[in-house]
């Protein structure tokens, strides 16, 4: 495998098309914008359509809008629906938008927002819209997660949505792990279908909006250090676009930048914590978000030795 892949080394994508959540800046927008020059019908599924729109000005190629707000199941539901009236199918669902360290609030349906946004929203958009990708070779469900993942690495089960204390770090690292979860247990229930793989990645330490959010004491030392150990969008969606369009790539796998402690560099085969490997919380939370999002997928469970 290179040390070096960039979008030099992304295969034709014309006739395939793919819906990138959170497309309309950073991370997304250079996925989309890639995907889109390499010739794929792309879908730019955002919560502000005006910016979604002024996004896809800004690329080449065959380039839409679909609103979409992962902190309402509504919207999730209402975006569903609409991708499935305009498209006959999907090569490519990549689940990137999210939000980080966000201060104690909830989302419209009264969860947590950065377990919402970032897991349950895209579980919930994925089961709606997975029967598009089904019959389609060589389809892929790439979910972005962080190696924030490994803060306070666990799903707090007893209380998922932050209500007894709340750590805005602690909450991101649940949501981030939830994201590694929930592909390695989707993948497990793909494996026998044949086509749809589920696959992961991570942008590394990379200079985009997402931490505009994070609390006083990190602002300025992530500004100082910003230039020397953060690497730009283009960059840190590199592990993303290999992850959807490497052939090489196979499902469970995770991406992310090949440098020192993974913050950046080309993107290179990685692995998640011990914590995110364990096939009964998978499996338990599967089951939690199916509850929490009533949204039930066309795939079947598959029994995993205790």
């Amino acid at each position: 495998m290179s040390d070096k892949w960039t979008t030099a080394n992304i295969p034709d994508q014309r006739g395939r098309v793919a819906v990138v959540t959170g497309a309309n800046t950073g991370l997304g927008y250079e996925t989309a914008k890639a995907l889109a020059e390499r010739g794929a019908t792309v879908v730019l599924a955002v919560r502000n359509v005006e910016k979604g729109k002024q996004a896809a000005a800004r690329m080449t190629g065959d380039v839409s809008v679909q609103e979409l707000d992962l902190t309402s199941l509504d919207s999730v539901r209402s975006a569903a629906a609409a991708l499935r009236s305009r498209l006959d199918r999907i090569d490519l669902l990549i689940n990137n938008a999210g939000v980080m360290y966000t201060p104690k609030q909830a989302t419209r349906d009264g969860y947590e927002m950065q377990f919402g946004t970032n897991h349950l929203g895209h579980f919930a958009l994925t089961g709606l819209l997975l029967d598009l990708l089904l019959p389609v070779p060589g389809s892929r469900v790439v979910t972005v997660s962080s190696t924030g993942h490994r803060i306070r690495a666990a799903i707090h089960f007893d209380d998922l949505q932050w209500q007894r204390s709340y750590s805005r770090a602690g909450a991101y690292g649940q949501s981030k792990l939830a994201n590694l979860m929930f592909t390695y247990e989707l993948q497990r229930r793909l494996a026998t279908h044949g086509t749809t793989v589920a696959v992961a990645a991570h942008p590394g330490l990379s200079s985009t909006e997402l931490t505009r959010n994070s609390p006083a004491i990190f602002r300025l030392p992530i500004t100082l250090i910003a230039p020397l150990a953060t690497q730009t969008p283009a960059m840190g969606a590199l592990p993303t676009l290999r992850a959807a369009t490497d052939p090489a790539a196979l499902g469970g796998q995770y991406y992310g930048p090949g440098g020192n402690f993974e913050i950046k560099g080309h993107p290179r085969l990685v692995t998640s914590s011990p914590d995110s490997y364990e096939a009964a919380i998978q499996q338990r939370l599967w089951t939690v978000s199916e509850d929490l999002t009533g949204v039930r997928f066309p795939v079947m469970a598959v029994s995993v030795p205790n």
